[in-house]
């Protein structure tokens, strides 16, 4: 392990924050997994300064120290596509087709959606992330300056899309693109921006090539839905000849880069293209709404071995009825082995991989977050296993992946911030939120003006 910054001329120079006492979460060059005792995490200055061992750091000068002995030290989470506004919806529509799902009740309740409602559903969502241990996430909804300031305020990091359709006009797009530059690098640099063109069923091909345009123009990544489900890969097939994602290619949207969610419905075929983009290509896998909706699953082991990241992700509570990527990860190992026919896949060293330095690489940040490595930003998380469902302890990381919950993450902390303290939520009134956004309930979700924002028929 690296050593701890070096005494300056009057001695060592105080750090920041101390984490010590933990087992820590470590990468070795190959990206594998491994763990760390006794260890201590430093930081300076929002930053990873060193991972050290717990007697290095014992005497050095810090403003803040946390004892962590008997947790876990490990990379926050990256929830790698979700809705988060969507907590507002949650259990609103159950055990419905997807087409039911949004056709009959989520497009008709959207319309409904008010600057307040999406500020109260983000809060709730940030607070319920914190919690879980996510501590960067990406979004793709709309209103998004509310989505954002709930960002800036509460500490989290965020990669922020504005959702558009073909149906808004140019205006849609153009929307999506003053936000994503406007936000870009916002709240010292924790946010980060796409355009967030919806799905190309929903986006016709000339908006596509704009918006690839646009991102080449900028410098900005795309967010988007794409081959969501078997069923819309053969409807795009008998329709227009080609697949959702030959679509993004044809459109240059493979040129760019690009964060897909979902690909349950990406063939072999398309594997290889997406292999051979020219641009970043991240997929985000979130299994509980696919065994939900009664999907197929992402082929993460065909796409992995295509150089492609493959990173977690829950989609919106909506469909998904929490943001928990514990339970993805958890989910994601399980049905792979399944979809495989294999127990060594997904091994629970992978899942962690694909929960870190994975999902980083598919939102944009690697090198930035997804490891507990001098020089990235300091978010990381403290995972207590001492509850009996986690003991005895014979494998850490088939423990951590299996047997821990969610409810175990005791700390959070981003850029070097705590946002929450042995299970306390520094930064979110959670009873006022809810009840609230309770109040508010039956106007957002009338469904009697027999609107809808857009027809689904993927």
């Amino acid at each position: 392990m690296p050593d701890a910054a070096p005494p300056g001329p009057g001695g060592p120079e105080p750090a920041d924050l101390v984490v010590t006492g933990c087992t820590a979460l470590v990468h070795g060059e190959d990206g594998g997994i491994g763990f760390t005792e006794d260890a201590a995490v430093v930081v300076r200055g929002g930053v990873i300064d060193a991972v050290t061992s717990a007697a290095d750091a014992a005497g050095l000068p810090a403003a803040e120290r946390v004892d962590a002995r008997g947790q876990v030290a490990m990379p926050g989470l990256i929830n790698c596509h979700t809705h988060a506004p969507m907590t507002a919806l949650r259990g609103v529509a159950e055990e419905l087709p997807v087409e039911e799902w949004f056709n009959d009740w989520i497009w008709p309740i959207e319309t409904n959606l008010t600057e307040r409602d999406v500020e109260l559903g983000a809060m709730l969502a940030c607070a319920e992330m914190i919690r879980g241990g996510v501590t960067c996430f990406a979004d793709h909804y709309f209103l998004m300056d509310r989505v954002a300031a709930v960002v800036a305020d509460c500490g989290l990091r965020a990669d922020l899309g504005w959702a558009f359709f073909s149906s808004q006009g140019p205006a849609g797009r153009e929307r999506s693109l003053e936000f994503a530059l406007r936000w870009r690098g916002a709240a010292g640099g924790r946010i980060t921006t796409s355009l967030a063109p919806h799905a190309p069923y929903t986006v016709d091909d000339a908006d596509l090539a704009a918006t690839a345009d646009l991102a080449r123009d900028h410098g900005l990544p795309v967010h988007i839905h794409a081959a969501e489900n078997r069923e819309q890969t053969e409807a795009s097939l008998a329709r227009h000849g080609r697949t959702p994602v030959e679509a993004l290619r044809r459109g240059g949207l493979l040129d760019v880069d690009v964060l897909i969610a979902h690909g349950t419905g990406i063939t072999d075929d398309d594997v290889a293209l997406l292999g051979r983009a020219t641009g970043r290509v991240g997929v985000a896998t979130a299994p509980r709404g696919y065994l939900k909706f009664g999907w197929d699953t992402t082929p993460v082991r065909a796409l992995s071995a295509a150089g492609v990241a493959v990173g977690l992700a829950t989609d919106g509570a909506a469909s998904n009825n929490s943001l928990d990527v514990w339970e993805s990860m958890a989910l994601t190992a399980l049905v792979q082995k399944s979809a495989e026919r294999d127990p060594r896949w997904l091994t629970a060293r992978q899942a962690l991989a694909h929960a870190t330095t994975h999902s980083a690489r598919a939102v944009g940040l690697a090198g930035r977050v997804g490891a507990l490595t001098p020089g990235h930003r300091a978010d990381l998380i403290l995972v207590d296993l001492t509850g009996p469902h986690t003991q005895p302890v014979h494998d850490l990381a088939a423990t951590l992946v299996h047997s821990a919950r969610a409810a175990d993450v005791v700390t959070t902390i981003v850029d070097g911030r705590i946002l929450m303290r042995d299970r306390r939520l520094l930064t979110f009134d959670v009873p006022g939120i809810a009840a609230e956004l309770a109040a508010r309930l039956p106007a957002l979700t009338d469904r009697a003006h027999g609107r809808r924002i857009q027809s689904y028929d993927g």
